[in-house]
């Protein structure tokens, strides 16, 4: 989005080079509003113009400026002059309440089987807070299309239920747009503007009558209340497109579409699955096509973050047939065997369609993964959808996959169960649900519980989004400020990851296996990390987007990179996790084949014995990627190569890490090109060992351990957690249900004790 108030600096800019594009040049002017309350005025126009972002019709740099310009000056006239240009129908609603309408200056220019968006400017003389509606006799109703009866006040304005209208006439759609930001209601201000989207289904001259009335009786007299409209209907060419791989294979990538005005095709507002409407670009696969009116655009298109983003104008004219793509790798770690993928995405909840499918399907899903070139996507259900989705979990990879992308579904226990005191990733589930009911409404309060039951499965487990509820107010990373685990995430964390449960044979295992990151901000996920691990115990780190609930720009943004011996599969990249036998990253960076001496990162318990102390020398193949100029320091979610480059220069540091802190480091250029970094340290008493380029990715730890002893690296980081645990008692306490207290207030005891032993074991502070 691009706020208004930002571009305010544009008022340099010599207003007379300002014009419209020639199609928004106004036919007749509209009705100037005065006396209008500015901030208000302002607040709304704010809004209109992220709405018109959000759908994929923003308003131009030049439109900005001049709004920014207005903005300075508080010029409400100024303010219409540029937004009455986009105007197609203008709506004066008087004190009485009647509504009347006429066209406004906007081209109606509308195109073959897509959807436009223009603004409807609203004199609002009444100050009424009603929804404005728009109707046709040209489109059917919502309840039409939907085969329900019309019981709307609108509903008996043009149908004549004993004839009803020939099929031709019934060549349009339209609805107004009322999401956010905007209100499904009018404000009550003298002066708005609403959008209003509308769909051709032909090609040619088209007439269409629009009428508007804000409630059953509010139309003008004398037909004031509609008005007829000549639409020029642009014909739309299936465009096929040929997508290929950097080998010349067919396959599949993401590709956003603007045409010269920057609006986005399809019109995000109007898509349907397996198009998102929360997102800008489409996926297509080689052989598929996308219907496009004749114009110039220009298509941005990629497959994830190991591609090169590309940019292809696109001419279309009667003779256009298809377009042709050819995706561009910097790197490709599947060819060292590093499989990449995210253990927590979904397809229902968040920004995800919720009605009528309550989400989308497998076959959608695969789509994104894809497109992304994400090799597994575990698709987790959780609590919307949850009785609508429980359909697609099998047990194993979905019959949707194709390798080497593969989809399974598992559980996010979210918005039930355990859910207040952290969220839990459940991977490679046998069962979904847990025993004693079909649903999610039943499950355990204490999230041990549900732990004990998916260990006994054999599942992998950890928090989801771990940083949720431990941020505090510092940049050093460890430090030692208790947070308030009030969240959703690594909050009962700091308990379980004391005890052991029973796996599929009855032999004990740790009752968590990882703690996720790179979808919340990274010094809260490894704080928490950094301190446990100090105290002894060896969760790994798995990455995740939590798409589309953090974000919804694409999947895979925060992505866990897995090492595999053989053929790809689902369990044993699982497996991968719970070992460590891989690095998390957001697909900027790479640190591949770490290893510590002769021992590699996953393989025999991640362990490295020495007699003595001595000097280590760790060892790693790392790419990384900048552009050649510094750009935003954020992107969707928190972790970002551009916050790790250093000064204005297209270096990264790589970082060698020991129980938390950096001991050695070497900066190289972020060109794409792989390279071998060696870095040394000395170790005097058993720690863990890392490497890091923060905060873009970070590797698993190596455990070293000096003379047979375990690892106590810091009484202060023991303190830390114990302290922890009675803060997230003070949090968490009241969500427990009394049939569980006995067992939580045992859990927490434990916990307590078994920080108290190893804070007694610790010799450093």
């Amino acid at each position: 989005m691009k706020p208004l108030l930002s571009l305010a600096s544009r008022v340099v800019v010599v207003l007379a080079a300002f014009t419209f594009t020639s199609h928004l040049l106004p036919a007749a002017p509209l009705t100037v509003v005065t006396n209008i309350e500015w901030q208000p005025l302002y607040a709304q126009i704010q809004r209109v113009s992220d709405s018109l972002t959000s759908i994929g019709a923003p308003l131009s740099d030049a439109e900005l400026t001049a709004l920014a310009v207005a903005a300075v000056t508080k010029d409400a006239a100024a303010i219409q002059k540029v937004l009455d240009a986009r105007v197609l129908f203008e709506v004066n609603i008087n004190p009485e309440m009647r509504v009347k309408v006429r066209q406004g200056p906007a081209k109606p220019e509308l195109m073959e089987q897509g959807w436009r968006a223009f603004l409807v400017k609203v004199q609002n003389e009444s100050g009424t807070t009603a929804p404005l509606v728009a109707v046709s006799p040209n489109a059917l109703s919502p309840w039409e299309r939907d085969g329900r009866k019309d019981t709307s006040p609108s509903g008996a304005l043009y149908r004549d239920k004993n004839n009803p209208p020939q099929l031709e006439n019934l060549w349009m759609d339209l609805s107004m747009f009322d999401k956010q930001p905007l209100r499904e209601t009018l404000g009550g201000l003298a002066l708005e503007y609403r959008i209003i989207q509308l769909f051709s289904r032909d090609a040619g001259k088209r007439e269409g009558k629009i009428a508007f009335h804000v409630g059953q009786g509010t139309q003008d007299l004398g037909f004031r209340g509609e008005t007829d409209v000549l639409f020029d209907c642009v014909e739309a060419k299936p465009v096929t497109f040929r997508v290929r791989d950097e080998n010349g294979k067919a396959t599949m990538a993401a590709f956003e579409i603007r045409d010269e005005s920057g609006r986005v095709y399809p019109l995000r507002s109007k898509r349907l699955e397996p198009d998102f409407f929360f997102q800008d670009q489409v996926y297509r696969g080689d052989g598929e096509n996308l219907r496009l009116p004749a114009g110039r655009y220009s298509i941005t298109f990629s497959r994830g973050p190991e591609s090169v983003t590309k940019l292809f104008p696109l001419v279309v004219n009667s003779e256009t047939r298809e377009a042709s793509f050819q995706v561009e790798r910097w790197i490709d770690p599947s060819l060292f065997g590093w499989w990449s993928g995210d253990h927590h995405i979904h397809a229902a909840g968040c920004a995800h369609y919720v009605k009528p499918t309550e989400g989308v399907t497998p076959a959608a899903m695969l789509r994104h993964i894809k497109g992304e070139d994400l090799k597994v996507g575990a698709n987790l259900t959780w609590g919307p959808g949850f009785d609508y989705q429980k359909q697609f979990f099998c047990g194993t990879v979905d019959k949707a996959s194709e390798y080497p992308y593969l989809l399974r579904y598992d559980v996010e226990v979210s918005q039930f169960g355990s859910h207040q005191s952290g969220h839990l990733v459940l991977l490679r589930l046998k069962e979904q649900i847990y025993p004693g009911g079909d649903s999610k409404n039943h499950w355990p309060t204490l999230g041990l519980n549900t732990l004990k039951w998916a260990k006994k499965q054999g599942a992998v487990t950890g928090p989801a989004h771990s940083g949720s509820g431990l941020d505090v107010k510092s940049d050093e990373l460890p430090n030692y400020i208790i947070p308030p685990y009030n969240g959703i995430g690594a909050n009962e964390y700091i308990v379980d990851i004391t005890h052991e449960v029973p796996g599929p044979d009855g032999k004990l295992v740790p009752a968590v296996d990882f703690t996720s990151t790179v979808d919340t901000e990274f010094r809260s996920e490894l704080n928490m990390w950094y301190h446990t691990l100090n105290t002894g115990f060896r969760q790994r780190i798995s990455g995740e987007t939590d798409f589309p609930c953090i974000t919804g720009e694409r999947v895979g943004l925060g992505r866990s990179y897995v090492k595999l011996d053989g053929r790809l599969d689902y369990d044993s990249w699982c497996e991968g996790i719970r070992n460590g036998r891989a690095y998390v990253s957001e697909g900027k960076s790479h640190l591949i084949n770490f290893k510590v001496n002769d021992v590699a990162v996953g393989e025999n318990g991640s362990e490295l014995r020495l007699s003595g102390a001595g000097t280590i020398r760790a060892k790693v193949k790392v790419s990384a990627l900048l552009s050649e100029r510094p750009g935003p320091k954020r992107g969707s979610l928190p972790w970002s190569i551009e916050q790790a480059r250093v000064g204005d220069t297209r270096e990264v540091s790589v970082e060698l890490v020991v129980n938390g802190y950096p001991v050695a480091r070497k900066n190289i250029v972020a060109d794409g090109k792989l390279q071998d970094i060696d870095l040394e340290t000395k170790l005097e008493r058993s720690s863990w060992v890392a490497v890091r380029i923060l905060p873009s990715s970070h590797s698993n730890p190596v455990f070293v351990l000096v003379d047979g002893k375990p690892i106590r690296a810091s009484k202060r980081s023991a303190e830390w957690c114990l302290k922890g645990v009675d803060q997230c008692w003070s949090q968490k306490e009241r969500f427990y249900k009394p049939a569980e207290m006995a067992e939580a207030k045992a859990a927490y005891d434990h916990a307590r004790q078994v920080y108290r032993e190893r804070l007694a074991e610790c010799a450093v502070e």
